[in-house]
């Protein structure tokens, strides 16, 4: 997978939301900034408000980083330092590679950054066990979900629940599917009142991949099925 893969600009600000899972308006605020009480707060995500509407596959993937430390009680508005080193030492979309995470040499240089900002604990990315440099449950949760291709992430599982649906930004324009067919479409045509066996005949899936499918879009809020 080419990194320019990342720049992809696939999805909308609502896309991002639901998809992380995060209140309406959060990834706008992570990815633009926001104004409150006469302050304005820089983007988490993004070097500098872009204006757009559109957000690429690898904002889409940071954000859903981000999102593992939303029920934390710091702000992760104060992640921004440690991101903008990241960004220094490893290139745009840093949370979207694999060697900080995954490589020794990697983990260890976000642990110095992490120092260097003075991060808050809740929100780093690696502490220290035992002598050596670990990524934290936030992170590993993160990278479960995550599949590399050429050292960024190429494939992601939207939901932990729904192992069997994935987003790829080289298909089904980036949306969850499973096997190429899109959950929405497997769950409106359920909703319309095609059978689970009618659907699994049609797009040649098993019962399991359509059951993931419809439970991803009730989880998600997109449709309302029985």
């Amino acid at each position: 997978m080419a990194i320019s893969m990342l720049d992809r600009a696939i999805y909308s600000y609502s896309d991002v939301d639901r998809l992380v899972g995060v209140r309406p308006g959060t990834s706008r605020r992570w990815l633009e900034g926001y104004s409150r009480a006469g302050r304005f707060y820089d983007p988490v995500l993004r070097e500098s408000p872009t204006g757009s509407d559109a957000v690429t596959w690898g904002e889409m993937v940071e954000a859903r980083l981000l999102a593992e430390f939303r029920s934390k009680d710091v702000s992760v508005q104060k992640l921004r330092p440690a991101v903008e080193l990241l960004r220094d030492e490893f290139g745009p979309y840093p949370l979207a590679h694999a060697r900080p995470f995954l490589d020794v040499e990697g983990r260890e240089l976000v642990r110095v950054l992490q120092e260097q900002v003075g991060l808050d604990r809740p929100l780093q990315l690696v502490v220290v066990r035992n002598g050596q440099t670990m990524i934290t449950e936030a992170t590993a949760k993160f990278q479960s979900a995550v599949e590399y291709e050429g050292g960024v992430v190429g494939r992601m599982r939207p939901s932990g629940r729904t192992p069997l649906v994935v987003m790829d930004p080289a298909h089904s324009f980036g949306q969850p599917a499973i096997r190429n067919v899109r959950t929405e479409v497997l769950a409106e045509g359920y909703r319309a009142g095609s059978s689970r066996e009618e659907l699994a005949d049609l797009y040649d899936l098993s019962l399991v991949e359509v059951d993931d499918a419809i439970r991803f879009e009730l989880i998600s809020g997109r449709s309302q099925v029985a």
